[in-house]
């Protein structure tokens, strides 16, 4: 048994990432080369600039809609993350790609929840990356919905995953007042927040993070945590 982890995800300032590290959050996450509309999209410098003020203890995730892999690897090299997040629509050679010119970083893909159908595109893309993210989507957003989405389906995904002792991420729709229910019902191992610890103005709100993160930590998962690559 496990403490599930949480990642907070959308950081896009230094006041950001202040309240992450203060919630002791697992993960930072920070969007950048997106396809989709994101209010919290950062250029690579910017992004770099707030990587490099992130604690040893928490992973930095890049988060991208980029679809060459090529392209991907170039951007995780310049920001300096320590997990690649593939959350566009790119094919599975795209994945295998990026998995083999990661250099030892994790390669997380997303797994939009639609429908049923997501289980079999879940079970097909697990042999080639490190763990998937079960997610919400809309016809302008790959992410960042604020809505939840059939927490029945990601469960079924979770248990057609669990006899390969695979990491599962759930995202879409999550708050502190939410996630421990979203736990109970799915079982993840890692949980995903961004608009759900956004104050009125957009900006992360350091009594939501804590919130979320706390209430993470305090329920314990039999699913696999994702491991953080060995310090350098």
């Amino acid at each position: 048994m496990i403490n599930v982890r949480a990642k907070i995800c959308g950081i896009r300032s230094e006041s950001d990432l202040r309240a992450v590290v203060a919630a002791d959050a697992d993960a930072a996450g920070f969007i950048s080369g997106t396809t989709h509309f994101s209010e919290d999209v950062l250029d690579a410098g910017h992004a770099r600039g707030l990587s490099r003020l992130v604690p040893a203890s928490m992973e930095r995730v890049l988060v991208t809609h980029l679809t060459e892999a090529d392209e991907v690897l170039r951007l995780a090299d310049y920001i300096e993350v320590d997990c690649i997040q593939l959350h566009g629509l790119i094919t599975l050679d795209t994945v295998r790609a990026v998995r083999a010119g990661a250099a030892g970083r994790r390669v997380i893909r997303a797994v939009h929840v639609t429908g049923p159908h997501a289980i079999g595109a879940a079970v097909a893309v697990a042999p080639d990356c490190d763990g998937i993210v079960l997610d919400s989507r809309s016809a302008d957003r790959l992410g960042g919905t604020g809505r939840t989405h059939d927490w029945t389906i990601s469960a079924r995904i979770v248990d057609k995953l669990a006899s390969l002792d695979f990491p599962v991420m759930l995202a879409g729709g999550l708050n502190p007042r939410n996630v421990r229910t979203a736990i109970e019902a799915v079982q993840p191992s890692w949980v995903d927040v961004n608009s759900g610890v956004d104050g009125l103005g957009g900006d992360k709100d350091e009594s939501a993070c804590a919130g979320f993160v706390r209430a993470a930590h305090g329920v314990e998962a039999p699913t696999a945590a994702l491991a953080r690559p060995p310090a350098e």
